[in-house]
């Protein structure tokens, strides 16, 4: 789909252009969602240049994905979708700027631009020049990536509540459920992961944004790249700060389950210890020999159940003794 935004009493208003119809005239912002072979043609032979392919939106080297040609400058970030969920997306959006022109070619369908379009189609959204608009979309991006790391660091601070919370006992509660544990801690790694490259190729767009605007008279432009790119940079920090502290609850959660392993078989190795010595003198009567002088006493039977008793009693005290139990 292919629509075009531009200027209509001051703000910007979207025009679904579809089959014969032209690329209107005085238009910021072209959003190539999904485009077909015909619309992406039809966007080349507007700007007289070359639009990138999905390949090559999907390369990662610097030199494909932030470059400058036929007086353009080609931008390719990462930006993540559904972000919200337990099933984050993360997808290459091009951005396309001329200086009459903003060209965004995607394949995914982000918050950010739903919100921006929602905006521009309630006139909320102001913009004269097509730089003007990718700043506003960028700033959009960062303030979505805002919100969901401050979710999930208040996810990460829930999880961590319920792997240190301490029983009704001294101790930790030893009805876990670690499995489940893992799999949020996974997921929340999984999520700050792919925010972490994301904010880092947005980094990188906007250090070339401000390279690219040295020259460029606009100091409204300058200054907002500076502002979105301190944002970046914060935000890059706290994903550092949720990744690590991640991996040391990882690390936690994985040490926990090895103690509490570690509990259950040493409370087995102590049961067989214990049932050891009964066992063993259950076999000695337990033998058919015909010559047995315990076998004719009267009291031989009370006696070897209560030398049981004693040499189970024996080796669990001594083991409550020296604080194993």
């Amino acid at each position: 789909m292919l629509k075009a935004y531009q200027q209509q009493n001051g703000a910007l208003k979207s025009v679904i252009v579809e089959g014969e119809t032209s690329i209107p005239k005085g238009t910021l912002w072209l959003d190539l969602f999904n485009p077909t072979p015909d619309e992406r043609q039809k966007v080349d032979n507007s700007l007289a240049m070359e639009m990138p392919t999905r390949a090559d939106m999907e390369e990662i080297e610097i030199s494909s994905r932030l470059y400058q040609e036929d007086g353009g400058l080609f931008m390719t970030a990462t930006v993540l979708t559904q972000m919200d969920t337990d099933l984050p997306i993360s997808d290459a959006i091009t951005f396309v700027l001329t200086a009459e022109r903003l060209v965004t070619i995607r394949y995914i369908d982000p918050q950010p631009f739903r919100s921006y379009a929602l905006r521009c189609e309630r006139a909320t959204v102001t913009a004269s020049r097509a730089d003007s608009v990718l700043m506003q979309l960028l700033d959009a991006i960062v303030d979505r990536m805002a919100d969901i790391l401050e979710k999930t660091g208040a996810d990460v601070e829930a999880i961590s509540h319920e792997i240190f919370e301490p029983g009704p006992a001294l101790g930790y509660r030893s009805d876990k459920d670690f499995q489940n544990v893992l799999q949020n801690l996974g997921r929340k790694y999984d999520l700050t992961s792919k925010m972490r490259e994301s904010l880092l190729t947005l980094s990188r767009i906007l250090t070339f944004l401000s390279q690219a605007f040295e020259a460029n008279a606009n100091k409204d432009a300058k200054v907002h790249v500076r502002t979105i790119s301190r944002d970046v940079a914060s935000l890059q920090d706290h994903s550092s700060y949720l990744s690590g502290k991640l991996t040391f609850l990882l690390d936690a959660t994985l040490g926990l389950i090895n103690i509490e392993q570690n509990t259950v078989i040493k409370i087995m190795s102590v049961a067989a210890i214990v049932l050891l010595p009964p066992t063993l003198l259950a076999s000695i009567w337990g033998m058919n020999f015909q010559y047995m002088p315990e076998l004719g006493w009267p009291f031989g039977y009370p006696m070897a159940l209560i030398s049981m008793v004693v040499a189970g009693a024996l080796p669990y005290l001594f083991f409550k003794r020296r604080g194993w139990l």
